[in-house]
């Protein structure tokens, strides 16, 4: 009777983890003979492949890392439907781990690296946020993107929003208490991975949208 539950979250845990695991942006690059790691921040994000290959090639980027999240989140409530709060903020939480330790990442170059998580991020945002939180993060990613041309600071900026607002949804009962869960540590994750940007923001050195890689 114990065994089943175990055994869900485990593969719940193991294809999410796998599926934010995938280089997108190394793959995109090599579309254009170029390795994402060897050029401008050495990120596998999408601002990094804006720099160096174009505007477009980097949402492509961003549409399928937000693509990998939500994914994520559709299988693990497949798999689990009685327990989908639960299901969605385990999944959502180790997709976004696994993006930014990517498994795939690591045995192309040899060192534990990934992404930033902000793509993937926002894709589990588009499943579990309500749509006043996404609009509002929107406009305000917008506005400091349009204001400053600071790719991260919008990123940052964003979180902080939509997690301070999250949290006194759940609050208010109107989200699941377990998606307290996701949101805690994917911030810190954010905050972590985005930390020399923090410092560059702080110093005046943070390139913005649109300089070359």
């Amino acid at each position: 009777m114990h065994e089943t539950p175990v055994i869900q979250w485990s593969i719940i845990i193991a294809v999410s983890y796998l599926l934010g695991s995938i280089p997108t942006a190394y793959l995109v690059a090599k579309r254009k003979n170029l390795n994402i790691f060897e050029v401008g921040s050495g990120n596998m994000g999408a601002t990094n492949v804006i720099r160096a290959m174009g505007f477009w090639w980097g949402i492509l980027v961003w549409a399928f890392d937000s693509t990998k999240g939500i994914l994520a989140i559709l299988i693990a409530t497949a798999i689990m439907p009685d327990h989908k709060p639960a299901a969605t903020a385990v999944a959502a939480t180790v997709s976004v781990i696994g993006h930014n330790w990517s498994l795939f990442a690591s045995m192309i170059t040899g060192t534990l690296r990934g992404g930033k998580g902000a793509a993937i991020w926002f894709g589990t945002m588009l499943v579990m946020a309500p749509l006043q939180v996404l609009i509002g993060m929107g406009l305000l990613g917008g506005l400091v993107i349009a204001s400053t041309r600071y790719v991260s600071l919008a990123v940052l900026a964003m979180c902080a929003l939509s997690t301070l607002w999250v949290f006194v949804l759940i609050s208010q009962s109107q989200l699941p208490i377990e998606y307290t869960f996701y949101f805690l540590i994917v911030t810190l994750l954010i905050v972590i991975r985005f930390r020399e940007n923090i410092q560059r923001l702080i110093s005046g050195t943070e390139r913005r949208l649109g300089e070359s890689a």
